[in-house]
């Protein structure tokens, strides 16, 4: 079942997104609302990260040079925020589900 999880993953619309020592590119992803995307996550910085949303009840820590993904279930048309937990200051960043 495991292998068939990662293949369905595999299937999904799928974003990139690098977070940097507190920079995020892009910070505005725009997605299709309605069905489930996946977001692949790099840290190409130093330090470690956390791509976090807390509307979309997604976190992920990553370790400098470490990169994984999430799977975020289907949205509604909106805006959701998502921040690095690590580098609240500088990066903070947008879904927008259309």
């Amino acid at each position: 079942m495991v292998l068939s999880t990662a293949l369905y993953a595999a299937d999904l619309a799928t974003f990139q997104l690098e977070l940097n020592d507190g920079k995020l590119s892009p910070a505005r992803i725009e997605v299709p609302s309605g069905q489930k995307i996946k977001i692949e996550v790099h840290n190409t910085g130093k330090s470690p990260v956390e791509f976090e949303s807390v509307q979309l009840r997604k976190e992920k820590v990553l370790a400098p040079g470490a990169s994984s993904f999430v799977v975020i279930a289907p949205m509604q048309p909106g805006e959701y925020k998502f921040f690095d937990d690590f580098h609240m200051n500088t990066a903070q960043g947008v879904i927008v589900a259309k």
